[in-house]
């Protein structure tokens, strides 16, 4: 690092991916620092420098080994910082320990026989709440929240019909449940069922795909779909409505075709939204039909929101959100993206299911392709087409927001 460039970085102050130490701090406390880093996003300790940006100099002398010490034995699992010496011209010496984005989340501080999870809020590392931590262990894949238990929903919650549709006529298994006890042994071998407490519960997986009523039982389950006559959010929406019910439709297969016979929240978003994002031409064509005028590309509309279905969050308490303007067509998706996958890489193709039952599902009824690119495929080349506009991807800590553009 320049010294030009470690001084504008002290000039800017502490934010929530720099922090100021002295060397002279207990090792807990970097490591504190490094960790709370870690679970939000790439860091830099400068030590040596004060909390108001004064720089005192490093003083350890063996300040390297130090650092390193306390990344193998304090936080887990491993990081492998950088770690570089700056001498500025009056002769003081900063260190900078230099950590990339965790993909191991959540990260934690191992300290007098405990491990304890902080994480970074502005310029303060605080301890992780219960539903924070949630949420740090399924980004990481650790935990797979769509297998977790519903409370009080049992195996009536399921929609009988859809569940024979999708075992007889989707997945074309010849081997069909005859029996209470072999449809229970069937859904709990699927995912969409699960023991809690001796009891026999949905899975949020098999609630959301196949739930009767699933907000009954998960207030974040559904779409709320909104349309607006301009090009922000009105007091008075031209449509307001929370869309709750299977997320897969019902269908007639017969020798190949395919006919739907009962729409789930796709087919029913679709509904109530074509009026808003279309409009029938004022001539009729050869037929006497009036044609139909698309402001977006229907299969990038519902690519993605399928990929907002798919790919949410259900640590977090809020349904998804799609909301028509007169100049654009936006989708909130609660959560951030999985892992290490960014805007960058899933534009490029890169691939990552935060929730793989929902996605194979999915897969299965045809509403996704096998190979899963559906923003690189659709979304991006569809919108260009129709539009000559880019979509846009705003990824926050909270949501991810995609964006087409009439």
């Amino acid at each position: 690092m320049l010294k030009t460039e470690l001084l504008e970085l002290i000039a800017n102050g502490e934010n929530s991916g720099v922090e100021f130490k002295r060397d002279d701090i207990r090792p807990e406390q970097l490591a504190k620092e490094v960790v709370a880093m870690a679970n939000f996003q790439a860091g830099r300790v400068l030590l040596g420098v004060e909390d108001d940006g004064t720089v005192s100099s490093i003083q350890r002398p063996d300040l390297e080994e130090w650092v390193m010490n306390i990344f193998q034995n304090k936080i887990h699992p491993m990081i492998l910082p950088f770690y570089e010496e700056v001498k500025l011209d009056d002769g003081k010496t900063v260190a900078v320990v230099s950590f990339p984005i965790g993909i191991s989340k959540p990260y934690v501080l191992r300290h007098s026989g405990k491990e304890e999870i902080y994480i970074r809020v502005g310029t303060t590392s605080r301890l992780a709440t219960r539903e924070q931590q949630m949420r740090l262990f399924e980004l990481g894949g650790m935990l797979h929240t769509e297998v977790m238990p519903v409370p009080r929903t049992d195996m009536s919650c399921l929609d009988d019909a859809r569940l024979m549709n999708y075992i007889r006529d989707i997945l074309r298994d010849p081997d069909v449940p005859q029996s209470t006890e072999a449809w229970q042994a069937r859904l709990l071998g699927l995912g969409f069922l699960t023991e809690a407490a001796g009891n026999i519960c949905c899975t949020i997986a098999g609630l959301i795909l196949f739930g009767k009523n699933p907000r009954r039982y998960l207030k974040q389950a559904g779409l709320r779909v909104m349309a607006f006559q301009g090009d922000d959010k009105e007091y008075q929406a031209a449509l307001d409505e929370i869309i709750d019910g299977p997320m897969v439709g019902r269908w007639d297969i017969d020798q190949g075709d395919k006919r739907l016979v009962d729409g789930g929240v796709i087919e029913r978003f679709m509904e109530a939204m074509t009026p808003f994002i279309s409009q029938e031409s004022a001539h009729v064509n050869e037929e006497l039909r009036r044609e139909m005028h698309w402001f977006y590309a229907l299969e990038a509309v519902r690519e993605a929101l399928i990929n907002a279905l798919a790919h949410r969050d259900w640590t977090r308490f809020v349904e998804i959100e799609v909301s028509a303007y007169s100049n654009r067509l936006e989708i909130i998706s609660p959560g951030t993206l999985p892992n290490s996958m960014t805007v960058e890489k899933m534009k490029a193709g890169q691939r990552s299911p935060r929730n793989t039952i929902v996605m194979e599902v999915l897969r299965d009824y045809g509403y996704v392709d096998y190979r899963g690119m559906g923003v690189r495929t659709k979304i991006v080349p569809l919108t260009k087409a129709l539009t000559g506009k880019e979509p846009e991807f705003e990824l926050t800590e909270d949501y991810l927001k995609t964006v087409l553009y009439r």
